[in-house]
C-alpha cells in the first residue's frame, strides 16, 4: 500500500482549508476517469484564525501541523505542497476592461495574444497593500465583435475582453504564507475559497444556467456568482456560523461551548417550526441550578441573525446585476447550511430556488461520509482546482485552459515575490 502511494506521490494534490472554526487538509488523486480520490484528510481546531484572517501565527501553525499530521497518517503519504485557500473580510472584487491591438494582421489570434492581454491586467495599480490574486476573463470582443468566449483562431486586429480580479491585502497573503513556511510546507497556489468551494459543489450545468454558491463558515459568508458558465461576481461578506453562536450565548445567557452544541443539534433558522413546549435543559456551573431554554426562543434568536446574513446576500446578488437570471437559483454549502430550515428562510427572503451542496459532484470515492460534508466543501474544492492546473492539454486550446495557464503565471510571481520578501527579512535579521 505504502509502495502504491509513493509511486503515484507526484500526482498527489494536496487542499488546505484555514478556517475560523477548523484547519482541513485533503489528499487526493485523480482516476482513469478523472474523478477525483480522497486518499485521506485532517481537521484540527483552529485557534489562531478570525473571520478568515491569520491573527495569531503559532497557534495557526499548531493547528496546521495538526492537521497535515493527521492527513498524512489516514492517506499513508508525506505532505511537502499545498494548495491554500484565502478568505476574510479583506478580499473584494471588482469589473475592468482591458484591450489589446495586434502588430500581425495575417494570423489568427493565439493562445499568446490571450494570456498577454491577461498578464496585462495584474499590472494594474492597486491601492497601497494590496495585490491581485486572481484574473478570471469573461466575454471577448473582436473588431467589436462581442459575447466571444473562445476568440482563439479567429482573425482580428483589435482584442478586448471584460475581466473579473480578485484582489486581497498582501499582509494577510503573507501571514498565510508565513504560517506555511513554518510548518514545513511549501505554497503551490493561493485560491480563493469561494471558487475552490464553487468547483467541489456546483455542476457545469448549474453554472451555465446561473446559480449563486453562498458558502457559510464560521467567520464569514463566501458568495460566487456564475452565470452563462463565467464567474460574474464574488464578495465576502463578514459574518458567519460564530455570530450565531455568540448570539445564543448571550440571549440565553450560556458558556460558547454550551452554544455551539444547541445550535448545532436544536437549532432552527425558523421559529415557527418549533413547537411551543419544546424545551432543552443545560447543566449549570457547579453548585448551580440547570437553565432550561425553549426551542422556539432559540430558533428566534437565529432567525433573527440568519435572516441578516442572508439579506446581505441577497444584497450582492442583486448588486452583481445576475438577480433575474439565476435559473439555478442559490446553493448553500458550509458548515451553516447544515442548520435546519436554513434552505426555506433563503427561499423566503430572495424568492430563489435553493439546495445544499455536497462535495461529492465531482469526487469517485472519499474515506467516510463525513469528507463529504458540506463543511469539507472548500478542502475537496482545493484538491480539485490543485488538479485544474495539472489537467493535460489538448490539441484545442479552450478558454479554461487559457484561464488556468495565466492563474499558473500570477501564482508563480505571487509565490516568488513572497519568497523573496522572506529571504529579505531573514538576510536583515
Amino acid at each position: 500500500m505504502e509502495m502504491d502511494q509513493q509511486a503515484h506521490n507526484d500526482e498527489l494534490v494536496v487542499g488546505l482549508d484555514i478556517g475560523t472554526t477548523k484547519i482541513a487538509c485533503f489528499v487526493g488523486r485523480r482516476n482513469e476517469h478523472g474523478k477525483i480520490e480522497i486518499l485521506g484528510y485532517g481537521k484540527s481546531e483552529s485557534v489562531g484564525v478570525s473571520r478568515g484572517v491569520v491573527a495569531n501565527i503559532e497557534r495557526t501553525v499548531e493547528s496546521i501541523r495538526k492537521a497535515i499530521d493527521e492527513a498524512e497518517r489516514t492517506s499513508g503519504v508525506a505532505i511537502e505542497v499545498v494548495n491554500v485557500g484565502i478568505a476574510g473580510q479583506h478580499i473584494k472584487s471588482q469589473q475592468t476592461r482591458g484591450q489589446r491591438t495586434r502588430d500581425d494582421l495575417e494570423s489568427e489570434i493565439s493562445n499568446e495574444d490571450i494570456q498577454a492581454l491577461i498578464q496585462d491586467m495584474y499590472k494594474q495599480v492597486m491601492q497601497p497593500g494590496e495585490e491581485i490574486l486572481h484574473v478570471l476573463p469573461q466575454e471577448y470582443t473582436v473588431d467589436n465583435e462581442q459575447g466571444i468566449k473562445e476568440p482563439v483562431g479567429m482573425s482580428g486586429i483589435r482584442l478586448e475582453a471584460n475581466f473579473h480580479l480578485i484582489i486581497g491585502q498582501i499582509a494577510a497573503i503573507r501571514n498565510i504564507y508565513r504560517c506555511i513556511q513554518k510548518a514545513n510546507l511549501t505554497v503551490d497556489q493561493l485560491i480563493l475559497e469561494p471558487l475552490a468551494s464553487a468547483a467541489a459543489v456546483l455542476s457545469e450545468e448549474e453554472k451555465e444556467a446561473g446559480v449563486a454558491l453562498v458558502d457559510i463558515g464560521g467567520g464569514t459568508t463566501d458568495i460566487a456568482i456564475f452565470q452563462d458558465g463565467i464567474i460574474r461576481h464574488t464578495a465576502v461578506i463578514p459574518f458567519g456560523g460564530n455570530v450565531l453562536t455568540e448570539d445564543i450565548r448571550q440571549g440565553c445567557l450560556i458558556m460558547k461551548k454550551q452554544a455551539e452544541q444547541l445550535k448545532q443539534r436544536f437549532g432552527s433558522a425558523i421559529s415557527t417550526e418549533m413547537k411551543d413546549n419544546e424545551i432543552v435543559c443545560i447543566p449549570g456551573l457547579q453548585g448551580r441550578n440547570a437553565r432550561e431554554i425553549s426551542l422556539k426562543n432559540l430558533a428566534a434568536i437565529i432567525e433573527a441573525r440568519m435572516t441578516e446574513i442572508i439579506e446581505h446576500v441577497h444584497f450582492e446578488i442583486r448588486n452583481s446585476g445576475f438577480a433575474d437570471q439565476l435559473i439555478g437559483g442559490v446553493v448553500l454549502t458550509g458548515g451553516g447550511s447544515q442548520l435546519r430550515h436554513v434552505t426555506q428562510l433563503f427561499q423566503y427572503v430572495t424568492g430563489l430556488d435553493c439546495r445544499v451542496g455536497y462535495p461529492s459532484e465531482h469526487l469517485a470515492e472519499a474515506p467516510d461520509a463525513h469528507a463529504t460534508a458540506p463543511s469539507f466543501a472548500t478542502g475537496v474544492g482545493l484538491v480539485i482546482k490543485g488538479y485544474d492546473r495539472l489537467a493535460p492539454k489538448s490539441d484545442s486550446i479552450k478558454a479554461d485552459d487559457i484561464r488556468k495557464d495565466a492563474e499558473k503565471s500570477q501564482h508563480i510571481r505571487l509565490i516568488d515575490k513572497l519568497k523573496n520578501y522572506f529571504v529579505e527579512e531573514e538576510e536583515e535579521d
